[in-house]
């Protein structure tokens, strides 16, 4: 990109493809193309069955899971549709159409639960306090005979609080409601174990992972109602239409094996670093989230006086790649709903700049970073008319 070090800072956006992961999937590129099934009777076929068969089962084991619970999806984004959309189809006449999501989920979340309040379900858009927690009781009160499915991320896309999705889901199964929650920035970065934790369904994804970007998955409880909302052949135990993505799901049981407690330790130091130098060398700050149950990759900081949109084009400038944002989120104009969702005003939010870090990173590289912040934070308030 550049002849100087270009260090990327957006990895909850999307990560790095690690070139480990690209040799794992090469030969389903070019030598095993075929449809992944034993019903043509040909050798090919039947290797590209078997490679799909243990990818699923590898991230399967990951989540704690039986492999007939995985099913391979485009995206988390399409896993997240599929959660609310298909339970409801499979429940909206049956029990009832009430759906229950917090106010601060990921667009995927929000905009189906839109459509479904557009399709008559009535959504109830649950608020969090000021670090992105969800209030437990506040969920209870808010369930009702009509209710079917209650959709609280794991971790939030853009401040990284973490939610005690053990305690949402026990909630949920006591009023016999489904849970679906979205792990897209906490798989293999958190413990997740289905066996442990009352969760129905989960949305993940590889493209955070240092996986392909194009593949996801959905773990569905065995049992939990919900109905195929694409139509076509009989791909994904008749839960998902469209001819699998081999080389992708390839990729994605690689990324998994891939990720490892150290790694999460070192990416945690680096996030603690970074947080610990930047709210110490420069005045008036606010760290967003929650100080303690936050993803181990994520801080998201407010700097006073200066639009977070013009440090990360001084950032970039000098080599850096951050964001102001979640990865939908670049093209508004609109103030962070998640910011305004903790208490922020306009002004916090779009004062706000995202830091996620990942294996690629070193602590030189949040050394580097923190020192252009301290020099660019400095600069934009000296001629900004914010603070006068």
């Amino acid at each position: 990109m550049q002849d100087k070090k270009y260090i990327y800072l957006d990895n909850a956006s999307v990560t790095r493809l690690d070139e480990r992961v690209l040799e794992e999937m090469k030969p389903y590129f070019f030598d095993t193309y075929a449809i992944p099934t034993s019903e043509t009777g040909y050798s090919m076929g039947i290797e590209a069955s078997e490679a799909l068969d243990k990818s699923r089962e590898t991230i399967a084991n990951a989540l704690g899971a039986e492999k007939e619970e995985l099913i391979f999806t485009s995206s988390s984004t399409e896993s997240s549709n599929m959660a609310l959309k298909g339970v409801a189809m499979a429940l909206g006449d049956k029990k009832g159409k009430h759906i229950i999501v917090s106010k601060i989920e990921d667009f995927p979340v929000l905009n189906s639960a839109k459509t479904l309040e557009n399709q008559g379900f009535k959504v109830t858009y649950l608020d969090v306090d000021e670090d992105g927690l969800v209030d437990v009781e506040n969920l209870k009160e808010s369930i009702t005979d009509e209710t079917i499915l209650v959709s609280i991320q794991h971790a939030n896309q853009e401040i990284g609080t973490i939610q005690d999705i053990e305690a949402i889901g026990h909630v949920c199964h006591e009023k016999n409601v489904i849970f679906h929650t979205d792990a897209t920035h906490t798989f293999t970065r958190v413990p997740i174990d289905v066996k442990k934790l009352p969760v129905d369904l989960i949305s993940i994804s590889a493209h955070t992972i240092h996986g392909p970007s194009s593949i996801g998955a959905i773990y569905i409880r065995k049992g939990t109602p919900i109905k195929k909302w694409v139509d076509g052949g009989f791909q994904e135990f008749n839960k998902r239409a469209g001819i699998e993505n081999i080389p992708g799901a390839v990729g994605f049981a690689k990324a998994v094996e891939l990720v490892t407690p150290e790694e999460n330790k070192k990416i945690q130091e680096m996030r603690d670093h970074v947080i610990s130098r930047i709210m110490s060398e420069i005045p008036q700050t606010t760290l967003n989230g929650h100080p303690k149950r936050r993803i181990p990759q994520n801080a998201n900081i407010t700097f006073e006086f200066v639009e977070g949109e013009s440090i990360t084009l001084h950032l970039d400038m000098r080599g850096f790649a951050v964001s102001t944002g979640s990865a939908c989120f670049h093209r508004s104009l609109k103030a962070s709903h998640v910011i305004l969702g903790i208490g922020g005003d306009p002004e916090r939010a779009h004062g706000s700049v995202r830091l996620t870090m990942s294996r690629y990173n070193t602590m030189e590289d949040i050394d580097a970073v923190a020192d252009a912040l301290v020099e660019v934070v400095g600069k934009l308030r000296a001629i900004s008319s914010l603070g006068k």
